[in-house]
């Protein structure tokens, strides 16, 4: 695939790196998510207001460190399973 040149000002590259989930994700992967986001809305408007109040609902307790890392998943799934062998 060619990839191509996009002119955008400063301010809407603001708003798309409020998108970003991780530090080293493209502009490619923002605008394809947010082009993924406003076709489900077109298609399936109910669902697409109450997934958009849940991913606002999920940023705010990220960005209040409301989470869980993957080591700690992992760590926790480990156990479950190793309580489920016991039984």
């Amino acid at each position: 695939m060619v990839a191509t040149t996009i002119k955008i000002y400063p301010e809407i590259k603001m708003k798309l790196d409020e998108f970003r989930e991780y530090r080293s994700e493209s502009y490619n992967d923002i605008i394809g998510k947010v082009i993924g986001v406003i076709k489900v809305a077109r298609n399936e408007p109910r669902l697409s207001q109450r997934a958009i109040k849940e991913i606002e609902k999920a940023r705010e307790r990220m960005n209040r460190g409301e989470y869980y890392t993957m080591e700690e998943v992992c760590k926790h799934l480990a156990r479950r399973k190793v309580r489920k062998k016991s039984r």
